[in-house]
């Protein structure tokens, strides 16, 4: 796409087409459209190369929506909208014509906000009155985009999943540091895209990358004032447009190359087998409450696009903690959340999506509502529908802000009460037995029944949003003092546990049992019943000096440290998904029934069976987890079963080892140990086989997984 655009000297235009909105490259020209019910008047702003603005009057309106086709604008030409319309805040209303406004549908986004006045839709010290300054020098611009690009036949993996495993990441910061990768590409969407970081997803075992929002963004101005950005880039402001820092081709001056640049990246994955999943925003803007600049959607119609406070419609409705909330109970903003969802699956051919804050897409009338509009969309829709979904199963509102458990089936969700539990369990807390065994076999108490199944579940115990794994077994409280809050930000129910010693040590034994509680906490994520999502950079003992809210941190302590990455740890999580994807029992597609079955049986050490007093006892924290592999559920080529293994993973939360006695889970079983947790590589020297009756000693805060082919198979 140029960088070079001149509009023609004489802007003419007809009519056009109300459908789709955006703007739309036809031959000979573009066909724009952009909706408001507010509106009585739309203006086309179109850009020369040197910044001299061109207006074009939209005269056509169909159904609310604004719409002209303009001959001789091509791909790569910087456009924007002006909408005339009511002023008055004491019902909503917030048209002002001298600011100009990104396209709602805008496929790409150029340049930046300047924040100050001139980006306020109301006079500084006078809310309720309009500003005359003009915005348009501070404004970043939509672009018109060629959606040309050939796919080479390219085919989404369509990974089960049941065998998924996600890996979460930041786009810049996993590249960023990448010694393999070209200087010019770090940070990129290229740089995932490369050879080199492909080949690591691929040895660790990963199955789909979930990114972090990548949609354009915009940081908040009192981050831009400080000297910070929006590292995380949850404040988004256009739904259909990669964001452009993201691109190297854009970096180098192609106005708009992030579109084909992103597509090129996702096709690479693809052709490796790997899934991307994107992180959506759709609960807020980058526009925030009444006192934030007007962009965008506020502009063009504030009562549509966001939820008004019902008793006074200056404020914003928020149940995200950002000043606003969309108003997904409007057709307008249920439109745009679809198309954008669309967009993303067929034009940029993207597997699925995590929703953040997923509970305020579901609020009507205030509260969550499992048959909300926003869910029936997505159930009916044939392209929607048939991708990942992931809810973020919260929000800040006062009522109904923990909906985890209670989206409809189609949906899986983060599991925050996997999360909390497994920290607990393995920092030592009391009386969690019974609850880590829960999560172990899938969280049926959350997800069970005839409609859902194990991998409703997103089992995780680190995100970006936290502590890193390594900053979990190394750090008591958060260190936040870089964010500027004086670490007041962040979070400070981290259930954690230094191990003891704050932060970094040269103790060896303190170093001895990080690693162990380390390597516990993944064996537990990669061998429980569900979808695991593994910390991008936890693989390789990325740490964050302590800071759990690091969402502004734009550099060395939330990129990925590749020169100095932990290689043994690297190389036992490697073991341990290589382990999972080996053995179809940790994979399950159905919810395992009852506390004792044929399919799966829980032993104390002694060898028998668990009692409801073992259960109860708070001090207990060894278990015997049985798996029969013979009700495994892949099938081959020719649908016949799979015959797998029998599993059993024997737990110790102790700090000092326990001698487990092999129970008669299966008579005739013969085990080996496949992984010990124990050991820095997970790759144990014991090779004795055991059967029922016989010992093993599993260490201290460790995991070993025997396995035994059913008797004989």
């Amino acid at each position: 796409m140029s960088a070079t655009v001149t509009v023609p000297a004489t802007v003419r235009s007809t009519p056009g087409s109300a459908f789709p909105l955006g703007a739309t490259l036809l031959p000979g020209g573009t066909n724009f459209a952009v909706a408001s019910d507010v509106a009585v008047g739309m203006i086309l702003c179109l850009f020369d190369a040197d910044g001299t603005e061109h207006q074009v009057p939209l005269v056509d309106n169909d159904a609310g929506v604004w719409h002209a086709f303009v001959p001789g604008v091509v791909a790569g030409t910087p456009y924007g909208f002006r909408a005339g319309g009511p002023w008055d805040p004491s019902r909503g209303l917030r048209c002002n014509p001298a600011k100009l406004l990104l396209d709602p549908y805008a496929r790409a986004i150029s340049g930046d906000v300047q924040f100050g006045p001139e980006v306020l839709g109301y006079v500084v010290g006078d809310a309720d009155a309009p500003s005359a300054l003009d915005s348009a020098h501070h404004m970043p611009r939509s672009i018109v985009v060629d959606q040309g690009f050939d796919w080479e036949g390219d085919v989404h993996p369509g990974t089960d999943y049941a065998d998924t495993v996600f890996y979460e990441a930041h786009l810049k910061g996993l590249t960023a540091l990448h010694p393999d990768v070209p200087a010019e590409l770090r940070g990129t969407y290229a740089g995932l895209g490369h050879p080199a970081v492909i080949q690591h997803l691929l040895d660790l075992g990963v199955t789909a990358v979930e990114l972090l929002p990548v949609h354009h963004s915009v940081p908040e101005a009192f981050l831009v004032e400080s000297g910070r950005t929006n590292y995380w880039g949850y404040n988004t402001i256009g739904y259909l447009a990669p964001h452009e820092k993201y691109s190297a081709h854009a970096r180098a001056g192609l106005v708009g190359g992030q579109v084909d640049e992103f597509k090129t990246m996702v096709k690479r994955l693809h052709a490796a087998g790997l899934e991307v999943i994107l992180d959506v925003v759709f609960n807020h803007t980058a526009e925030g409450g009444s006192g934030g600049p007007t962009l965008c959607h506020r502009g063009i119609d504030n009562p549509s696009y966001y939820r008004l406070s019902p008793t006074d419609p200056r404020s914003y409705y928020d149940t995200t903690g950002t000043g606003n909330s969309l108003n997904v109970d409007h057709a307008t903003t249920l439109r745009l959340i679809m198309d954008s969802l669309r967009y993303w699956i067929l034009e940029m051919h993207v597997d699925g999506f995590r929703f953040d804050l997923a509970t305020t897409l579901a609020r009507e009338d205030g509260s969550f509502e499992k048959t909300a509009s926003f869910f029936d969309l997505i159930t009916q829709d044939p392209v929607v529908g048939r991708t990942k979904l992931i809810a973020e199963p919260w929000d800040v509102g006062q009522l109904d802000s923990y909906s985890l458990g209670r989206f409809p089936p189609l949906w899986s969700e983060w599991n925050g009460r996997y999360r909390d539990s497994v920290r607990d369990f393995w920092r030592g807390t009391d009386g969690m037995l019974a609850e880590l065994a829960t999560r172990l076999a899938g969280s049926s108490d959350l997800f069970g029944g005839s409609v859902r199944r194990p991998s409703a579940s997103v089992n995780l115990v680190t995100v970006h949003d936290g502590f890193t794994l390594r900053d979990l077994v190394s750090y008591d409280e958060k260190h936040n003092e870089a964010n500027g809050e004086q670490n007041r930000d962040g979070s400070t129910d981290n259930r954690s546990w230094n191990s003891g010693a704050e932060g970094p040590t040269d103790e060896p034994a303190v170093i001895a049992l990080r690693g162990l509680r380390t390597r516990a906490i993944l064996t537990t994520l990669l061998t429980s019943l569900g979808a695991p999502l593994l910390l991008g950079g936890d693989e390789l003992g990325r740490t964050q000096l302590g800071n759990n809210n690091a969402y502004c941190q734009d550099g060395p302590i939330t990129w990925v440290d590749w020169e100095n990455a932990d290689q043994e740890l690297l190389t036992f999580t490697r073991r341990l998904i290589g382990l999972r994807r080996r053995h179809p029992v940790l994979r399950r597609r159905r919810f395992l029934t009852g506390a004792q079955t044929e399919e799966i049986g829980w032993y104390s050490p002694t060898g028998q069976f668990m009692a409801s007093a073992d259960w109860a006892d708070p001090r207990a924290r060894s278990v015997a987890m049985y798996l029969d592999g013979s009700d495994a559920p892949d099938r081959d080529d020719a649908g016949q079963p799979i015959i797998d293994t029998d599993l059993l993973l024997l737990v110790n939360g102790w700090s000092g080892a326990v001698e487990f006695t092999v129970p008669d889970a299966r008579p005739g079983n013969v085990w080996t140990v496949a992984l010990d947790s124990s050991v820095p590589t997970g790759e144990s020297t014991d090779v004795t086989p055991r059967g029922a009756g016989d010992q093993v000693w599993v260490p201290g805060w460790s995991v070993l997984v025997l396995t035994s082919p059913p008797p004989g198979v």
